[in-house]
């Protein structure tokens, strides 16, 4: 049975009914000229036009798959945003917490000790023993200047001066934490404000990457036909081609993994743990990519490895790829990429910088084979190790 995981959105209730904005989040793409059947058949009747014609399909086909890769990045980029400022929240609300409870108990000392300054100031009064002592404790909003400017001795007075200062700390601690507190949550609201906005946005590119998706398969079909036609083969064979080039692109996109000096000694991978997480990894196979997802069955790409990791009992960092990979780097656990193991973790960053964002979290299965969530128009897959963007550097969580 699946454990139960969660993170708590800012926007919870958006989640179930998604729409598209039109948020511009990619460059605007040239409209391809789609040939039409008409132009296919004509094509065929001549050797030369029919492999123009052919180029010409494969081409647009091709454009359209870069279109769709594109969109994906954005949206995995804009993902890791709100995750980090996600982050930011979550530290936030935790300050807020702990505040509110240092507040909520200061404010019940103070008023506790006030009460013992009214009980003092009613034993006065029934003595007879009032004057300048009984307005100090019954005005303590005048109490700091009367105590000190006016130096009273009276007998009360006296007996009580170290209750009655130890009234008057607890009320200025008191008054300095919830000021504290007040400004704790006009932090919390402006981050939450940030992370909201950065959660539409990255729902926004979701959206945009599902539309490019829905609009390539209904395209493809006519295309993978009129390839089917010219080559006289099937579509789906022609659809298995052309997805085959897609990938080999993608492949291309970077010749091979980056190489980087070892920066310090890593010891080896604890297989055991590897084996548990790999299992739980493996397990969430064809489920959905969803911003912000967890788990059960939704997952975003840092949260599957946070969640798989976790079932080995092992810490990798927040809800974050880049927090992930600071988290490795701060435990001095990252090797270059050619002495990556099974279970390890690699990230996709537009920056080599070490302090750049790291837009996306992969699980190295070794084989040049990664495990990932990897976009909105894309469920959980095992798919070959992609170079381009391929930050030189992966993590080995369970050294």
């Amino acid at each position: 049975m699946k454990k139960q995981y969660s993170r708590a959105l800012i926007a919870a209730t958006a989640v179930g009914g998604l729409l598209f904005s039109g948020l511009a989040v990619a460059p605007s793409w040239a409209v391809p000229s789609y040939p039409t059947a008409a132009e296919v058949e004509a094509a065929k009747q001549n050797v030369s036009d029919k492999k123009a014609m052919i180029e010409r399909i494969e081409q647009i086909i091709s454009d359209l798959a870069a279109e769709a890769d594109e969109l994906g990045r954005l949206a995995q980029i804009k993902g890791e945003t709100f995750n980090q400022a996600q982050d930011e929240v979550d530290i936030m609300t935790t300050k807020v917490n702990t505040l509110q409870s240092q507040a909520d108990a200061a404010n019940a000392k103070a008023e506790a000790a006030q009460e013992q300054l009214g009980q003092i100031a009613a034993q006065m009064y029934r003595e007879g023993t009032g004057g300048t002592s009984l307005n100090l404790l019954l005005n303590s909003g005048e109490a700091d200047d009367l105590l000190y400017q006016l130096g009273a001795q009276e007998k009360v007075a006296q007996q009580n001066d170290v209750i009655y200062r130890r009234a008057i700390e607890d009320q200025r601690y008191a008054q300095s934490v919830t000021d504290e507190l007040k400004v704790a949550k006009q932090q919390l609201a402006d981050k939450a404000k940030i992370a909201q906005d950065a959660f539409d946005e990255a729902v926004a590119a979701a959206n945009e990457v599902q539309a490019k998706v829905d609009e390539n398969k209904s395209l493809n079909a006519t295309l993978y036909a009129q390839l089917a036609s010219l080559r006289n083969t099937a579509a789906s064979l022609e659809q298995q081609r052309a997805e085959g080039l897609a990938a080999e692109a993608r492949q291309n996109a970077g010749t091979d993994k980056p190489v980087a000096p070892e920066l310090y000694e890593v010891g080896p991978a604890n297989s055991g743990k590897v084996e548990t997480m790999l299992s739980f990894a493996k397990a969430q196979l064809g489920e959905r990519y969803v911003l912000g997802g967890i788990g059960p069955d939704v997952w975003d790409c840092s949260g599957i490895t946070k969640a798989s990791y976790a079932t080995a009992g092992i810490y990798i960092g927040t809800h974050s790829a880049t927090n992930q990979f600071n988290t490795m780097a701060s435990e001095r656990k990252l090797v270059p990429l050619s002495q990556a193991v099974k279970g390890d973790l690699m990230w996709y960053s537009q920056s080599s910088s070490f302090n750049g964002d790291k837009y996306h979290v992969v699980i190295y299965l070794g084989g040049d084979m990664m495990l990932e969530a990897p976009n909105p128009a894309r469920t959980v897959r095992i798919v070959p190790l992609r170079y381009g963007e391929l930050f030189p550097y992966a993590g080995r969580p369970s050294a």
